[in-house]
């Protein structure tokens, strides 16, 4: 029964590509529901979330990945350097042009001259080198970056 709506929480066939979220069901002592609680919470006897123990530290505002730099540089003119992996025609391809985005698994660059634009993955990517100064502020050191 793929699509049976009385299945609790994550109980579909993964294989299939997809799964049921977890809802609330009703216990056998008392009939009522039982709220969902976050992680790291316990339930007291009256059913109000209690926070215990546990602690997650907040995640920097900014890290230094490399579509975060990029976006500090979109508008220049970069040289990306990708290898393309079991490919007889070409194996390693330079791509120049104005960086006009950047995102956690991609690269878009336009070429100046015939405003054609290429989408790049990243798992692709082996550098990128630029002919002018970057932007980067380096996120340890209260964004000042290394003095040099």
């Amino acid at each position: 029964m793929l699509n049976n709506p009385y299945k609790i929480g994550n109980q579909a066939n993964p294989q299939l590509g997809y799964t049921y979220p977890s809802y609330p069901v009703p216990t056998a002592v008392t009939n009522n529901m039982v709220p969902m609680t976050p992680a790291g919470s316990t339930l007291s006897p009256t059913g109000i979330p209690l926070q215990t123990g546990v602690n997650v530290p907040a995640a920097p505002l900014e890290e230094s990945y490399i579509e975060n730099i990029l976006r500090l540089n979109l508008g220049k003119m970069a040289t990306i350097y990708m290898t393309y992996e079991n490919n007889s025609e070409w194996n390693a391809k330079i791509f120049k042009g104005k960086l006009e985005a950047a995102g956690r698994d991609h690269i878009i660059i336009s070429d100046p001259v015939t405003g054609m634009r290429f989408l790049l993955l990243m798992v692709n990517l082996d550098y990128i080198t630029f002919d002018e100064p970057l932007n980067y502020a380096y996120p340890f050191s209260g964004g000042t970056g290394p003095v040099r």
